[in-house]
C-alpha cells in the first residue's frame, strides 16, 4: 500500500516528534517504506520569506517588492535558519552539511533578486511578472531548507531516504508542474527509499500564480496522483474535531473519524481547511481518500475523507465558521418580480473579482457574505450608486455541518441552540443538498455560538 503524507510546518518544527511518531514508528517493527513525504517549511518561515500571513508583517519579498532593504532581511533569514538547525543537531542533523546547502540556496536566492531588480529597473518588463517571479524563488527556500534537514536527519538514523527537490532552483528546464514531479518520482523505487519531497514544485504555470500559500498541499496531491497513491495522509498538530479545541476545550471537541468531499469543501469555503480545495479536487477525482492525522497522537486514526462517506445516523459533524466578514444587503423595492435583478448584481461582485460565501434572498432583499479583507471601496461605491439602499457591517458567520444532517427539526434545534446561548440569527441559508447550515450573526457573538451548537448538536446527539 503506496501513501503520500503532507507534513505541515507545526509539525515539521517538532521534527523529533514526526520522526518517532510518524516515520519510525512506536517500535523498530512499525517502520515500513512504500511512502512518501512531503513538507512544509518549518513554522514561520515562509512568514520570514514573503509576509505574515496573519498580522501582515513585512518579510523579504515585501521589502523587495516595496524598493526597501531586502538584503538586509535575506541576512537575518539566514541566521534564523541556521537557528533552527542548530535545534536539531540532538536528532541526527549534520550542521556543518546542512548549513552549506542553506547558504547556498540563500545566496544564490540573492543573486536572482539583485537580477530582477535590475531588470525591472530597466522598464523594458511586465512589473507584476517579474515580482511573481521573485515571490516563487524565495518561498522554494523554505520547504528546500525543511527537506534537505529531514533527509539528512533520515540518512543519519540508518532510513535510506532521497532529496526529491522540485524546486528547480539551479536549472533552466522549462516543465509543467505535473511534467516536473512525474520526471522526479520515476526512478525511485518507494519499497526501498523513503522519498521526501519540497512542498514546492516550480512550474512554467507558477504554483503560486494560482495557490498563492497553498502550494504545499497542491504539489501533495499531485505527488498522490501522479504516483497513484492508495492514500493520501495529512499530520497536522490537531485532529479535524468536531469544534475549534481553543474556543470549546479540549474536552469539549471530539476528533470527526469520518467525513466527506462535500463537507471537507464546505470548511474550506469559510476558510478552515482541511486541505485547499484545489489540492483535494484532483485527489477526489482520482478515488484517493484523504486522512487527517494528529501528529502527536500516532495511535489515533484520524478522520477519513472519502468520496461515498455518508453517516449512519443523522447527526451534524463539525461546528466552525469565521468572525473576519463584511454582509452586505441589497434593498430595493422594485425588485420583486424583475427578471434578472440578481443576475446584474452578481455582475458588479464579477467585475470587482470579489468572491462570496453566502447569499440569503427575499422580495425586495438580497444580503451575501464577503471576507472582510476582500471588500473593496470601489464594489461598495459602485454598488451604492446602482441600487436604492445598500448597507454593509462587520459580521460573524457560523455553521454546522454534517454528511447527513437531514433529520426533521436539525434547523430547529440549530437555531434553538443559538436563541437559548443569547444570539440573534441576522441571515441564515442552507440549500437542498443539506450538508451545512448557515447562520449570520454579530460578530461580538460568535465564540459563544460555537460554543452553543457544539454543546447541543454534537456533544448532545
Amino acid at each position: 500500500m503506496l501513501t503520500v503524507h503532507k507534513i505541515g510546518g507545526t509539525s515539521m518544527s517538532k521534527f523529533e516528534d514526526v520522526l518517532q511518531n510518524i516515520v519510525k514508528g512506536q517500535a523498530p517493527e512499525d517502520f515500513y517504506y512504500d511512502r512518501i513525504f512531503v513538507v512544509s517549511a518549518y513554522s514561520n518561515v515562509t512568514n520570514w520569506l514573503l509576509e505574515h500571513k496573519k498580522s501582515g508583517e513585512p518579510g523579504v519579498y515585501d521589502l523587495f517588492m516595496k524598493k526597501k532593504d531586502y538584503r538586509k532581511a535575506l541576512d537575518n533569514l539566514l541566521e534564523k535558519l541556521l537557528e533552527i538547525n542548530l535545534g536539531m543537531a540532538g536528532i541526527g542533523l549534520n550542521l556543518e552539511e546542512a548549513e552549506t546547502f542553506i547558504r547556498d540556496r540563500v545566496d544564490q536566492c540573492r543573486n536572482y533578486l539583485v537580477s530582477l531588480e535590475d531588470v525591472i529597473a530597466s522598464g523594458y518588463v511586465n512589473k507584476p511578472n517579474i515580482l511573481l517571479a521573485a515571490r516563487e524563488i524565495l518561498a522554494s527556500i523554505g520547504e528546500a531548507h525543511s527537506t534537505f534537514n529531514s533527509v539528512n536527519i533520515l540518512n543519519n538514523n540508518g532510513i535510506n531516504s532521497v532529496f526529491v527537490d522540485l524546486c528547480g532552483f539551479h536549472d533552466a528546464e522549462y516543465l509543467s508542474i505535473d511534467e516536473r514531479i512525474k520526471r522526479a518520482f520515476a526512478e525511485i523505487d518507494f519499497s526501498k527509499k523513503v522519498p521526501i519531497a519540497t512542498g514546492y514544485t516550480k512550474g512554467t504555470e507558477g504554483i503560486m500564480r494560482e495557490f498563492d500559500r497553498g502550494y504545499s498541499e497542491v504539489t501533495f496531491s499531485k505527488i498522490a496522483v501522479a504516483v497513484k497513491a492508495d492514500e493520501a495522509v495529512i499530520h497536522k498538530e490537531y485532529h479535524l474535531s468536531s469544534a475549534d479545541p481553543a474556543i470549546v476545550g479540549v474536552e469539549n471537541s471530539l476528533p470527526v473519524g469520518a467525513t466527506n468531499f462535500n463537507v471537507a469543501d464546505q470548511l474550506a469555503d469559510i476558510g478552515m481547511e482541511a486541505i485547499h480545495p484545489k489540492a483535494s479536487k484532483p485527489l477526489e477525482v482520482a478515488g484517493i481518500n484523504i486522512r487527517i492525522k494528529n501528529t502527536f497522537e500516532p495511535e489515533h486514526p484520524g478522520t477519513l475523507i472519502s468520496n461515498d462517506y455518508m453517516g449512519e445516523e443523522s447527526r451534524v459533524e463539525i461546528i466552525s465558521g469565521t468572525d473576519k466578514v463584511i454582509a452586505i444587503e441589497v434593498h430595493d423595492p422594485f425588485m420583486v418580480g424583475q427578471v434578472g435583478y440578481d443576475m446584474n448584481l452578481m455582475k458588479v461582485v464579477q467585475r470587482h473579482k470579489i468572491s462570496y460565501i453566502l447569499k440569503a434572498t427575499n422580495a425586495n432583499s438580497i444580503t451575501m457574505v464577503f471576507w472582510e479583507k476582500d471588500i473593496i471601496d470601489a464594489m461598495l461605491t459602485e454598488l451604492k450608486g446602482l441600487y436604492h439602499k445598500v448597507t454593509h457591517k462587520e459580521a460573524a458567520m457560523v455553521c454546522a455541518m454534517g454528511t447527513n444532517i437531514t433529520y426533521p427539526g436539525s434547523l430547529a434545534k440549530a437555531a434553538t441552540a443559538l436563541f437559548e446561548g443569547g444570539v440573534n440569527v441576522e441571515a441564515v441559508s442552507q440549500s437542498l443538498m443539506q450538508v451545512n447550515m448557515q447562520f449570520v450573526i454579530g460578530r461580538q457573538d460568535y465564540e459563544n455560538a460555537i460554543r452553543a451548537l457544539n454543546k447541543a448538536l454534537c456533544m448532545e446527539s
